[in-house]
């Protein structure tokens, strides 16, 4: 069993006395409690819920709060119909007495509220609480909330995995917990009643030597309505002329196993290809690369896109965001990316929060993950692109601050508001003149006013993200970022890189020119996104000049007559601020930087 305190001369932090109390009183090891939290959470009691609506650091599910809808992007309406299972606060609320309120928002009552489910885990598997950590497996899986063997089995692997090794760890709130490691061989035995149905066997698209596997993502009509059904679209990519042009990267704001779940039930409307584990990198295939996984919130993306789920929540950043996790992301997009002649640059290798709202309505929800503490100038190196200078004396300019030295203060808004402890982070803030005194960017997506919020992402520009540069004072750069000139601190030029590339300006005698969110055939939709226009002068960097195309898939299983719509009109992919949009070609003027 672990030893419980940071030392034998500090005491016990308030958090490491609630997971040792509730051991006690609910007769759980305290080893198994402790690395159930962790797996789970990181020891983190965060005020916000999980995207599978779980609370605390033992992940209490409440389905009034859990929310998917809109993953696919084409703007149907689908309300998502989450059915908890697994530990939940009704559970918790009717083994311990206490309140669902103290449970969601009280770290010491959630433990608790967690000790005694997986108390009662263990009656139902064998009976009783055995005083061995070993005899608890068959609980522990059955608190992933899991009936598919290899979600569930492999939840438990984890977390005795994470007793062998123990952790330590201060939260975000300044509690530090300690698991000594204490090396426990399951009872494997223990997870027989649980009856957990074996996974369908299929070979992962992965590349050789990485631990992978396929899960499939739930596929199944939900109700006589055939276009109500979820998770993905069949289709067959690139055959069917759908070209992959983008891989995104996401943080699951939840852990590995509920992910899985999560897109294993189809009334969650939610999946994507791929699903990685922060512990160990373990890749997890859930929809074949052929299909359009619902994750990017635009159609128009999800149809060219991959999408990638990786373990953990955007505000802990770097808790989550491992060395073994990175490496075996950037594995996966190496393979792909050559397989399917996908750009190495960060106009394609795109995390969420690039990706545009699909018109008006849409913008301002878009999803900010993987945040500000994904280092992507240490991804792009480990994918053999690193993030350099490639031009000299020109006006493009790529992002590119030194991650470690850079460390602005950054807030949990969605949370309880915290400024967040001082880390590194991958972007610069944007300002309306060259002075720290001046009001951060309101974008007018957002119409935040500008915040030191993480989830704002208007008034961050990003590693790797390209601009025109039309302007220099002292120590500030000014570049044209979503229809306005705005400025950043950039001493000596250190937190940017020259590079050569095209740029497109509004057509000369136009006053002005809309935005799009996506690239469509006219036949299919004109709509812009209204809050955002580019003026006459401006100028934005472009990558590639697209053909509008629209991927009809509106029915369950029903491929033979699924067909791609093309049009005439072509588009040019454009960084306009934090996202990526697009400008209509002929609404434009090239012009070669």
């Amino acid at each position: 069993m672990a030893t419980l305190g940071s030392s034998a001369s500090a005491a016990p932090s308030p958090l490491q006395s609630a997971f040792s109390g509730a051991a006690a009183e609910f007769h759980v090891p305290a080893n198994v409690l402790l690395a159930v939290s962790y797996t789970l959470s990181r020891w983190e009691s965060s005020a916000a819920p999980s995207a599978a609506g779980a609370f605390g650091p033992m992940q209490l599910g409440d389905v009034a709060s859990a929310a998917f809808a809109g993953a696919k992007g084409d703007e149907s309406a689908r309300a998502a119909q989450p059915a908890l299972v697994g530990p939940t606060v009704a559970a918790a609320a009717n083994a311990t007495g206490a309140s669902a309120r103290d449970l969601k928002t009280n770290a010491k009552q959630n433990i608790r509220g967690g000790a005694a489910v997986l108390a009662q885990y263990a009656h139902d598997t064998v009976g009783s609480l055995p005083a061995v950590a070993a005899k608890w497996y068959g609980a522990v899986a059955k608190y992933s909330g899991s009936t598919d063997a290899a979600v569930a089995l492999g939840f438990a692997d984890s977390v005795f995995a994470t007793m062998a090794s123990g952790a330590t760890r201060t939260t975000s709130d300044g509690q530090t917990i300690v698991l000594a490691a204490t090396a426990v061989t399951p009872d494997r035995a223990t997870a027989t009643s649980l009856g957990l149905r074996p996974s369908r066997e299929s070979a992962a698209d992965c590349p050789p030597g990485l631990d992978c596997r396929f899960v499939p993502a739930a596929y199944q009509q939900n109700s006589s309505d055939p276009g109500d059904y979820g998770n993905y679209d069949l289709a067959r990519r690139e055959a069917d002329g759908l070209d992959i042009r983008f891989i995104v990267i996401h943080d699951a704001e939840t852990s590995y196993a509920t992910t899985i779940q999560i897109f294993q039930n189809s009334l969650n409307y939610v999946s994507a290809h791929y699903v990685l584990r922060s512990s160990d990198g373990q890749v997890t295939q859930m929809v074949q690369n052929q299909n359009v996984a619902w994750h990017a919130g635009n159609w128009n993306f999800n149809m060219h896109a991959i999408g990638y789920e990786h373990e953990g929540f955007a505000i802990q950043g770097t808790t989550w965001y491992t060395d073994k996790m990175y490496q075996a992301s950037a594995a996966l997009t190496r393979y792909l990316a050559a397989r399917y002649h996908i750009a190495l640059d960060r106009a394609h290798i795109i995390g969420h929060d690039d990706v545009p709202g699909p018109t008006t309505g849409f913008v301002a929800g878009m999803h900010w993950d993987p945040g500000p503490f994904w280092d992507w100038a240490r991804y792009m190196e480990l994918l053999g692109a690193p993030i350099r200078s490639t031009a000299r004396g020109g006006n493009i300019v790529t992002i590119a601050p030194n991650f470690e030295r850079n460390q602005p203060q950054v807030r949990d808004c969605q949370g309880n508001g915290a400024l967040q402890p001082p880390q590194p982070a991958n972007f610069v803030y944007l300002r309306t003149a060259p002075s720290f005194g001046a009001p951060l960017f309101n974008d007018p997506g957002l119409a935040t006013g500008g915040t030191d919020c993480a989830n704002d992402w208007g008034d961050k520009a990003v590693t790797g993200q390209d601009f025109y540069r039309v302007d220099r004072q002292g120590d500030w750069d000014a570049i044209w970022y979503a229809g306005s000139k705005v400025w950043f601190y950039d001493p000596g030029g250190r937190d940017v890189v020259g590079t050569a590339g095209t740029v497109v300006t509004p057509k000369a005698g136009a006053m002005s020119i809309p935005v799009y969110g996506r690239a469509y055939p006219e036949s299919i939709s004109t709509a812009t996104m209204t809050q955002y226009s580019i003026a006459a002068g401006q100028r934005y960097v472009s990558y590639e000049k697209v053909r509008g195309d629209y991927y009809d898939a509106p029915t369950f299983n029903d491929l033979a007559n699924y067909h791609l719509i093309t049009g005439n009109t072509e588009f040019y992919l454009i960084r306009f601020n934090h996202r990526l949009a697009y400008l209509k070609a002929s609404d434009v003027d090239v012009i070669q930087n």
